[in-house]
C-alpha cells in the first residue's frame, strides 16, 4: 500500500502544479506533467496492489522491454509504418485530391460518387481487410491497400467541401479579371480549401496507422506491429504488446503533430491560426 499512497500523493502534488501552470497559460508543460502523473499513478498502483504483469505491466517494465527489444520494434516499425501505413497514406490522399478536382467539375460525380464514398467509409475494416489481404498477398502491399480504402473517402469529402468554401462574390471577381478555371482554382479556391484539406489529412494520419495494424491481424510476414501484438498476446508477453502500443501511439502522435505544424505554416492567414 505504500506504493499506492505515495503515487496518490505525487499525483495530487502534480495536479496542484498543473492547475497553477494552466492558470498562467502554459500550454506545453500542462500535458507533459499530466502524462507523467498518470505514469506515476500507474506504476504505484501496479506495484502496490501487486498486479500480475500478464494483466497489466508497470510502465518501468514496459520501458525495460522497449530498451531490450529495439531491433524487433524497429523492424516492426519499418514494416507497418514506413511500408504499409505511409505508402497507403500517400497514395490514398493523392488519389483523393485528384478525384476531388474531377468531382468539383462534374455535378454528376458529386451526386453519384460522394454517396458511394459515404457507404464505403462506413464499411468495417475487419470485413474489408481479409478481402484485400487475399487480393494483394500477405506483404505490405495489402496493408497499403487497406490504408488507401480507409483514407481515400475522408480526404475526398473534406477536399470537395473545401473547394466550395470560396464565396460566389469572390468567384465573380476572378471572372471579371478574365481568370479561367485553373487560375481560379490555384489562386482562390485551393487556398480557401486548405483548412478542410488539412482536416482530412489529420483524420487520414490517424486512420492510416490503425488500418495498417489491423490489416496485419489477417495475414502478415513474421514482422509488423499488428503481427507482433497478436502473436505476443497468445504468448502472454503483455509487456511486449504494450511496447508495440507505445511505439504506435508515439508514431501516430508524431504524424498528427507534423500535419499540424505544416497546417500552421500553410494556413497562417486563416482566422483559426491567429493568436
Amino acid at each position: 500500500m505504500i506504493w499506492v499512497i505515495g503515487a496518490i500523493l505525487i499525483w495530487l502534488a502534480l495536479w496542484a502544479l498543473n492547475i497553477r501552470l494552466a492558470r498562467r497559460g502554459h500550454r506545453f508543460w500542462v500535458p507533459v506533467i499530466f502524462g507523467f502523473a498518470i505514469l506515476v499513478l500507474w506504476e504505484g498502483t501496479v506495484r502496490g496492489l501487486e498486479i500480475s504483469p500478464i494483466i497489466l505491466p508497470a510502465p518501468s517494465q514496459i520501458a525495460a522491454k522497449i530498451a531490450t527489444s529495439t531491433d524487433v520494434l524497429w523492424g516492426d516499425f519499418v514494416q507497418t509504418v514506413l511500408k504499409g501505413a505511409m505508402s497507403g497514406l500517400v497514395i490514398g490522399c493523392a488519389a483523393a485530391f485528384a478525384v476531388s478536382i474531377l468531382v468539383d467539375r462534374s455535378p454528376f460525380l458529386q451526386r453519384g460518387l460522394l454517396p458511394i464514398g459515404n457507404f464505403v467509409a462506413a464499411l468495417p475494416i475487419v470485413g474489408t481487410a481479409p478481402i484485400l489481404v487475399g487480393w494483394f498477398g500477405f506483404d505490405w502491399q495489402s496493408k497499403a491497400a487497406v490504408v488507401v480504402v480507409m483514407v481515400f473517402f475522408p480526404m475526398l469529402v473534406n477536399t470537395v467541401q473545401g473547394l466550395k468554401e470560396s464565396s460566389a462574390m469572390q468567384r465573380d471577381l476572378m471572372q471579371t479579371y478574365a481568370a479561367g478555371y485553373t487560375t481560379t482554382l490555384l489562386k482562390l479556391r485551393l487556398p480557401a480549401a486548405m483548412p478542410f484539406i488539412f482536416n482530412g489529412l489529420k483524420v487520414a494520419t490517424t486512420l492510416a496507422l490503425i488500418g495498417a495494424i489491423v490489416a496485419e491481424y489477417f495475414g502478415s510476414p513474421t514482422k509488423g506491429m499488428g503481427f507482433r501484438i497478436s502473436t505476443e498476446v497468445g504468448r502472454l508477453n503483455i509487456d511486449m504488446v504494450w511496447a508495440e502500443i507505445f511505439v504506435a501511439a508515439m508514431v501516430g502522435s508524431a504524424l498528427y503533430f507534423a500535419v499540424v505544424i505544416l497546417e500552421k505554416a500553410v494556413t497562417f492567414w486563416h482566422p483559426s491560426q491567429r493568436g
